[in-house]
């Protein structure tokens, strides 16, 4: 016997009984989505290794151990996306939709890091991006999160996840924090961890994300990134907590929020929940005004924020808010069994179909008894079996059981069937 070849670790299968979650959560950010006036976008998996190298930062975890990158055929350099923001960028720079315009627009789809995998963190994994161009003011920002608000709370997670809110400020004001950072923990690095050592060579902010006791302890005294925003940056930072604040949204400051990313300045933001573990961040974003212009356009302002489909699954189950219904995916199981039951039940279900196509209808196939037909109905999940036996062919009728027990079984005529569908399932 062959040797069976299994997925690639990290990287895994969705499943028919999974799919309904995933269905019912996309499906609620896509009719969200519309009604902000967002458009969809889709950009390849694949890119050229450069625009990430250039936009994500050539320092970061990302880029130097993170991306799955190979030679093609020609011999260039091509990288399985490991972010959906510069692929946007791209994306709408090479189709000319930035220059002198506004954009709102959103993508779905898997991205790639090379990690190692654990629960809520995946090889290969799954984002809803979303991004706008053209804004420069705070009420865009606002705008997304009030948005990623409304989505917990139609989804039920409200009361697990809390904003936490920073202001990188200007390119400037954030290099000028670096400088006083990086002097104030080159004076203790006798006492810094490995990891923060190779992060102050590199990518010194991320030194404040660091999950070391020590660290963090050592951080307490550490300069103050908004001691260095720039009058502007404050201004709209104090502009978007006011708006927040008249919408009802709570919101924590969390001055260590810097984002692992080199493009972002200005308003940062994370929705975070403490019922997943150490997987903690299910929704991420923030302002890159200076994106554009690094990847070749001219200078836009841009904010957005991606989410993790997988950890916002993780939550729906943990916290048990999906709704009944979404499991359900079939309404009726059409039996039959005798002469010309095939085809009957075949036509039955075409007929219940293009007069009600809200109806989910599944026609057996394979042939069995009625006793082994009637198991896979159950299975199914149908809410009803319609029987059709030679007697029910032959006077036009079909027998309704169902399967839940709410009602008596009962056999009516075929044409009546559409009526008592509509009566007894709307």
């Amino acid at each position: 016997m062959a040797k069976k070849i299994q997925a690639i670790r990290g990287m895994n299968d969705l499943l028919p009984a999974q799919s309904p979650v995933w269905q019912y959560l996309e499906g609620s950010v896509k009719e969200m989505l519309a009604g902000y006036g967002y458009d969809e976008i889709r950009m390849p998996i694949l890119e050229q290794t450069a625009l990430f190298k250039r936009s994500i930062g050539e320092v970061t975890d990302i880029v130097e151990k993170e991306m799955y990158t190979f030679e093609d055929r020609n011999g260039d350099s091509l990288t399985l996306r490991p972010e959906g923001t510069a692929s946007c960028v791209r994306a709408c720079e090479e189709g000319g939709l930035l220059y002198n315009q506004t954009q709102r627009l959103w993508y779905t789809g898997p991205m790639f890091r090379h990690e190692r995998p654990q629960k809520g963190r995946y090889r290969q994994f799954y984002q809803v991006g979303v991004e706008t161009f053209g804004i420069a003011t705070p009420d865009i920002d606002a705008e997304l999160i009030l948005m990623t608000a409304r989505l917990w709370q139609q989804l039920g997670l409200s009361d697990a996840v809390t904003l936490q809110l920073n202001t990188l400020g200007s390119n400037q004001a954030r290099a000028d924090y670096r400088d006083a950072l990086v002097a104030y923990l080159k004076e203790r690095e006798d006492k810094l961890d490995d990891d923060s050592l190779r992060r102050l060579e590199t990518n010194p902010l991320r030194v404040l994300d660091s999950k070391n006791p020590e660290t963090q302890a050592l951080l307490q005294d550490a300069p103050e990134l908004h001691d260095y925003l720039d009058a502007e940056s404050r201004e709209e930072f104090d502009t978007l907590r006011k708006i927040l604040d008249a919408a009802g949204v709570k919101y924590e400051i969390n001055q260590r929020l810097v984002r692992g990313l080199d493009y972002y300045c200005k308003t940062v933001f994370e929705w975070v929940t403490d019922k997943l573990g150490a997987q903690g961040t299910v929704c991420a974003g923030g302002r890159y005004d200076g994106l554009v212009e690094q990847l070749g356009g001219k200078p836009t302002p841009a904010v957005g924020f991606a989410m993790g489909v997988e950890r916002l699954i993780l939550l729906l189950e943990t916290l048990e808010v999906i709704p009944p219904e979404v499991m359900q995916t079939i309404d009726l199981y059409v039996c039959g069994v005798g002469a010309g039951a095939d085809l009957a039940g075949l036509l039955l279900s075409d007929r219940l179909r293009s007069e009600q196509p809200w109806l989910r209808i599944q026609t057996h196939c394979g042939g069995g008894s009625f006793k082994s037909q009637m198991k896979k109905a159950d299975k199914s999940g149908a809410v009803y079996a319609l029987l059709l036996g030679e007697s029910e062919i032959e006077a036009g009728q079909v027998t309704v059981k169902d399967l839940r027990g709410g009602t008596e079984q009962q056999t009516i005529s075929q044409d009546e069937l559409l009526g008592w569908l509509t009566d007894n399932m709307s």
